[in-house]
């Protein structure tokens, strides 16, 4: 079942949206070599109870963290705690909050230190896939235009997308209908109606699309042990042009400064 949120819905889903974003922004002033990702957690706990929201990862099906911490070949659904981040790692900090009952969902891959110019590009291509899927993200469009754009910008430029996760509807819970895989073929799946709203998230590898779940029954890494980036917005389907709910703003102004 597909829900359609009314303006007023959508309006609390930013509000939820926004302080996701600026959440990965105070994560982002602390991302540097010999920091660990537990102490990133924190950070982010802190900061989103602060601003009187809750993490919606903490708890979710047993997970124990406020945000999903992913270095290096670790594609999505890290769990932080003490590996301390080294110059040239890339770390994906994914992050949820639930706030007026409404929840917010975004991640961005950072670098550490310097990193090599090959995962620059993975990482700047897979920002860029983002924003090609949301273009299709528009009344009358299909689900499958936007995973179809994701995997043409990426696999064209030699990168892989990976198969076994997807992104999803968003609302008051935080996985809801559809599903929003990163692959598929233009003209087909759910027809997009205003008032969607879907969190999308390419998950690229810099080598093959094969990932392998790890026994802490959350970690996903590349098989080849290869980098991966990811990036997500929540977006709400509108006519003409989709409205990103999230935003990478507060992000790119720390990074710019640091």
């Amino acid at each position: 079942m597909i829900y359609l949120k009314t303006d007023e819905e959508i309006e609390k889903m930013r509000v939820a949206n926004r302080l996701v974003g600026a959440t990965l922004a105070e994560v982002a002033k602390f991302i540097a070599p010999g920091v660990t990702t537990l102490h990133l957690d924190k950070i982010a706990e802190e900061f989103i109870r602060d601003h009187g929201a809750i993490p919606l990862f903490k708890g979710y099906q047993g997970f124990p963290n406020a945000i999903c911490v992913s270095v290096n070949e670790n594609v999505v659904h890290g769990i932080p705690g003490s590996y301390c981040l080294k110059d040239g790692d890339i770390v994906s900090v994914d992050c949820g909050v639930k706030i007026n009952e409404y929840c917010g969902d975004s991640a961005y891959t950072f670098e550490v230190g310097e990193v090599a110019p090959e995962t620059k590009k993975l990482l700047q291509t897979t920002k860029e896939a983002l924003y090609e899927g949301i273009k299709y993200a528009v009344e009358g469009k299909r689900l499958g235009d936007v995973s179809h754009a994701i995997q043409i910008y990426c696999e064209s430029r030699g990168y892989s997308v990976v198969r076994e996760l997807v992104g999803h509807g968003i609302g008051k819970k935080m996985h809801e209908d559809p599903e929003v895989p990163n692959y598929g073929k233009k003209g087909y799946g759910t027809l997009l109606k205003n008032g969607m709203c879907i969190a999308i998230e390419p998950m690229i590898n810099l080598g093959s699309k094969n990932v392998k779940f790890e026994k802490d029954g959350w970690t996903v890494h590349t098989k080849d042990r290869k980098p991966s980036a990811h990036f997500e917005h929540t977006v709400a389907v509108r006519p003409g042009k989709a409205d990103i709910l999230s935003t990478f703003e507060l992000i790119d102004q720390i990074l710019q400064n640091k």
